[in-house]
């Protein structure tokens, strides 16, 4: 008898509502008016995944802050070792408790 087992699917939308609070949560960017935090990560990780630039991602959403707003927020962050600092953190805070503690096994794939 074969038995399977659940893992939970991962999809794009999840993905992306994850790597949104992991940043919003862990890189502290001060917003004002329309421009808030979760959108500033939307549209840079949009940018990221697609290839595209910051303009004309901004283009393409719609009722998103202007590609001019989200670099205003952007100059903010001018010492790039404590952005560093700060994204390693991010990605730290999300590691399974396994992999934390070096107990992580590897799987060799032929």
């Amino acid at each position: 008898m074969v038995t399977t087992v659940n893992l939970p699917v991962l999809s794009d939308s999840k993905t992306l509502n994850e790597v949104v609070n992991c940043l919003t949560e862990n890189i502290p960017i001060k917003t004002q008016g329309k421009c808030e935090q979760q959108n500033i990560f939307e549209i840079l990780i949009r940018a990221a995944t697609q290839r595209d630039s910051i303009e004309n991602t901004t283009k393409v959403l719609k009722n998103v802050p202007t590609s001019n707003d989200i670099r205003y927020h952007l100059e903010k962050y001018s010492d790039l070792k404590s952005l560093e600092s700060d994204l390693n953190a991010a990605l730290q805070s999300r590691l399974p408790d396994g992999i934390r503690q070096g107990k992580h096994s590897y799987c060799h794939r032929f």
